[in-house]
């Protein structure tokens, strides 16, 4: 795995913690739908029904976090070319693509190439040409805007401001 997927992943921990078990969650059912299938929790962010779908079988309590780190690289990292784009920029779609939402078009958006959800070249070359900073503040305004409008706001709007947050504290400090 590269450095910067492990700096990132140490920082995605950092936000999504450890064990939840939370009933407004979908993530937290099996079914991947409140209220239907069976409440077993996320652990190191990784919902029971991603876990199950990826061959974990135990109690989501024990999860290891190399099982997360061993999701995360090929689900969330690489389909978005993390590894050639800035590491703020890299942070901010990686940790959208583990938490969810549509981090291609957003990030697409922000660089002002077409919206097709596929980061190839033309996305690669206009993200690499932009002002970094001004890509993570635009792409998170799409990210914070996608949350509002969700119905899970009032239960988890705050938690998701303070991780958008976080991210922002962290690109600030970042340097290429």
């Amino acid at each position: 795995m590269t450095s910067n997927f492990l700096q990132a992943f140490a920082g995605l921990m950092g936000n999504e913690g450890g064990f939840s078990i939370n009933p407004h969650d979908p993530g937290n059912w099996t079914s991947g739908v409140v209220g239907q299938g069976e409440l077993q929790g996320t652990m190191w962010g990784v919902s029971c029904k991603v876990a199950r779908a990826n061959g974990y079988t135990g109690d989501m309590r024990d999860m290891p976090q190399s099982f997360a780190a061993g999701l995360a690289k090929p689900k969330y990292w690489d389909p978005y070319k993390l590894d050639q784009v800035s590491q703020e920029v890299a942070f901010a779609v990686f940790d959208t693509a583990y938490n969810g939402g549509h981090p291609a078009t957003w990030l697409q958006k922000a660089s002002g190439v077409v919206q097709d959800g596929v980061i190839g070249p033309k996305t690669l070359a206009a993200v690499q040409a932009a002002d970094q900073d001004k890509i993570v503040m635009a792409f998170d305004a799409e990210r914070i805007d996608y949350l509002r409008s969700l119905k899970t706001w009032p239960d988890f709007g705050d938690g998701w401001m303070a991780r958008i947050a976080n991210n922002l504290r962290r690109a600030a400090r970042t340097t290429n």
